[in-house]
């Protein structure tokens, strides 16, 4: 991509918003002012605003929509996913400046079936532990998680606060660390659920992820599978040298999480 060329006024207009927004003086997801007045305030024509708005977009800081009810909106920070982690996201987000929280759509006791039950490595029908929490980056949705757990490991679970990181605490009250964690990463259109969830239009791209999670002596503790926006996600891959341990590739990619 070329970057885009503005003149002198209009390259003065973006360093100023720029600031603004690098200040936090305007904040994710905060709709600027309408063009009229924002050109006013700003001291500047429309059309040179305008440039610095398409150069502000181009660059991801702000996005513009059309329409009625439509404006010019400064993009949210996305979510760094780092897959040579296991880490909550409680602890990714925190690690990124920024501040989680969950809602709790449903807890309770299940029997698992077929897939949880060769997720888990426990006979069908045993009792597994079904969580499904919405995540919260900076007070707006992020994913749709959904998460079992083998019932006998974590007794007790469901009477205790879960509204934070899952992984901090089965480590606190039950002893139990991830090792090692495997996901399987497709991208799937949202339907009409779970764009109402997550505060997007049916259709919009999720990255579905479906995880299961060994503790460091290698039993199998989660098997979960979350809905991330696709629009405030992004995915690394730290590749080591030929001179490292060689990683293994395939269609699965260990990970990070709850």
């Amino acid at each position: 991509m070329t970057e885009m060329l503005v003149g002198p006024a209009a390259e003065e207009v973006r360093s100023r918003l720029f600031d603004q927004i690098s200040r936090g003086q305007l904040r994710p997801g905060e709709r600027l002012g309408a063009e009229r007045d924002l050109a006013r305030s700003l001291g500047v024509s429309r059309s040179t605003l305008r440039q610095a708005l398409a150069a502000l977009e181009e660059a991801g800081v702000v996005r513009r929509v059309p329409g009625r009810g439509g404006g010019t909106f400064v993009r949210q920070q996305k979510v760094e996913r780092d897959l040579s982690q296991v880490v909550g996201v409680p602890a990714l987000l925190r690690q990124q400046g920024m501040t989680a929280g969950s809602r709790i759509v449903s807890t309770g006791m299940v029997a698992a079936d077929e897939q949880t039950g060769a997720a888990l490595e426990l006979p069908v029908g045993s009792y597994v532990i079904d969580m499904v929490r919405i995540r919260l980056a900076d007070g707006t949705p992020i994913s749709l998680e959904h998460v079992r757990l083998p019932a006998q490991m974590f007794p007790g679970l469901l009477d205790l606060p879960l509204g934070g990181s899952l992984y901090e605490l089965l480590e606190e009250q039950y002893g139990v660390q991830p090792g090692e964690a495997v996901e399987h990463i497709e991208v799937v259109a949202a339907g009409e659920d779970e764009a109402s969830i997550l505060g997007l239009e049916a259709g919009a791209a999720l990255l579905a992820i479906t995880r299961t999670t060994k503790d460091a002596d290698g039993r199998v503790f989660e098997f979960s599978h979350d809905l991330f926006r696709a629009d405030r996600t992004t995915i690394t891959v730290r590749t080591p040298s030929h001179r490292s341990q060689p990683a293994v590739v395939s269609s699965a990619v260990p990970h990070s999480k709850p």
